[in-house]
């Protein structure tokens, strides 16, 4: 593979009024900045640039200094480490100074200040990352970027495994960026190093872990680097689990916009024991594990449902499981024998996903009914799940006619009011 590079567009990016603000107050004699890493490879390669780094000779304190003369605003987000984000109009630039590394565990390095931005290219992880650019548009490369980037190729900077070493995440971000970058199979001496460092993932956080795993689920190439990954047994040491790499790939074929949450639903959620899983060995925040959860028992209902499904399954499956599980749920079982849902239930279901259509809520309260005479308590209780058990088989309606005959039908499971109580030849005097 060949693709070509767009110049123009790297022009494009350095042409922005904000940076070019922020490049002119950080330029002087014997001291240079330059746009490095991401955001020249995207450029490049014609994608969207969003988030701008530069790399700078001067050091943190003349950064935060010439920052404050021309008017801008900096924040020592990372002063100790180098980095000052320079806010010009409302837009982050993080500015970082030339480093190089002097000790590294596999997990943090120590590094001091330099003013080589070749030596501080070779400190960085793979080719495509090390390029950098300066203000007149003039594009460096000391390590092989270029053509790495123009033939789709993710290669370590030096040696893989000293590379790896370094910080174990970057067997992680090998594969990440090649489903992001590359094509092909992966580059073979990165892909020896990382399966020989599998072990040091285990010294990793594992918000860290989740982090790029979650990053590697969006890119385009997922489906063929998760097969990789679980081929090399690397995989089953992220998810705790053989992953479902089928439904993973006609998940990725069908989504409109590629979602890390219901993608990793796909590849390793079948219960909500795997989704307790996930939690703790990814630490997943709360919002993430609660959307597993909800996608298994979604997931179990429809993947269980022998007949097509009609607008009142629909209208259940999304009472009881929410709307965007039972949306997540409809995608990842896209392909497979079940669900079958009639071309009415599916327009219900799109409906709800659209958030064209409400999800139902049971149209009876508690408090509707001691308001309505009912007594609190256990009474009250056997009420409500009365009312809640019809309504799911009839199908969830909300009319006012449904609430009516639901609260007749709670009143009367919770043992009537309590003026049926006091008119009771029982009660007491």
């Amino acid at each position: 593979m060949s693709r070509t590079l767009d110049e123009a567009a790297l022009r494009a990016v350095l042409a922005r009024p904000r940076l070019a603000r922020v490049l002119a107050a950080l330029e002087g004699p014997g001291e240079e900045t330059r746009l490095v890493g991401g955001a020249v490879r995207d450029a490049l390669l014609g994608r969207p640039v969003a988030d701008i780094d530069l790399a700078t000779t001067r050091l943190p304190e003349a950064v935060v200094a010439r920052a404050r003369d021309a008017g801008l605003k900096p924040v020592p987000t990372g002063i100790a480490h180098g980095t000052v984000t320079v806010v010009a109009e409302g837009e982050p630039f993080e500015v970082t100074t030339l480093r190089e590394d002097v000790e590294t565990d596999g997990r943090h390095a120590v590094v001091r200040f330099g003013r080589d931005f070749a030596r501080d290219a070779a400190r960085r992880d793979f080719t495509v990352n090390a390029l950098s650019v300066t203000p007149d548009g003039q594009v460096h490369d000391t390590v092989g970027g270029l053509p790495d980037l123009r033939e789709a190729r993710v290669r370590f900077i030096g040696e893989a495994r000293q590379r790896i070493r370094e910080d174990y995440l970057r067997v992680l971000r090998f594969f990440r960026f090649h489903a992001r970058y590359g094509a092909g199979a992966p580059d073979p001496e990165g892909l020896s190093a990382a399966i020989e460092a599998r072990d040091g993932l285990a010294l990793l956080s594992r918000e860290r872990v989740r982090g790029e795993l979650l990053k590697l689920l969006v890119a385009p190439g997922a489906p063929a680097v998760t097969a990789i990954l679980s081929q090399t047994g690397l995989l089953q040491r992220l998810i705790g689990g053989v992953g479902d790499l089928g439904r993973l790939a006609r998940l990725a074929a069908v989504e409109v916009e590629p979602d890390a949450v219901r993608r990793l639903a796909a590849l390793a959620v079948r219960s909500e024991a795997d989704a307790e899983r996930l939690r703790e060995s990814l630490r997943l925040s709360k919002a993430e594990h609660g959307r597993l959860s909800a996608y298994a028992g979604a997931e179990a209902a429809l993947h269980g449902a022998r007949a097509p499904l009609t607008v009142a399954d629909v209208r259940r499956l999304v009472a009881v499981h929410g709307a965007g599980a039972a949306t997540d749920a409809a995608l990842v079982l896209t392909g497979e024998p079940r669900p079958v849902l009639s071309p009415e239930a599916a327009d219900a279901l799109a409906r709800f996903a659209a958030g064209a259509e409400r999800a139902p809520v049971l149209p009876v309260t508690g408090a509707a009914l001691v308001a309505a005479g009912a007594s609190p308590g256990r009474g009250l209780g056997r009420g409500l799940a009365a009312a809640r058990q019809a309504w799911l088989a009839q199908g969830c309606p909300t009319d006012p006619d449904a609430e009516v005959r639901l609260r007749a039908l709670a009143l009367a499971a919770a043992g009537g009011t309590r003026e049926d109580a006091a008119r009771s030849p029982h009660s007491k005097s």
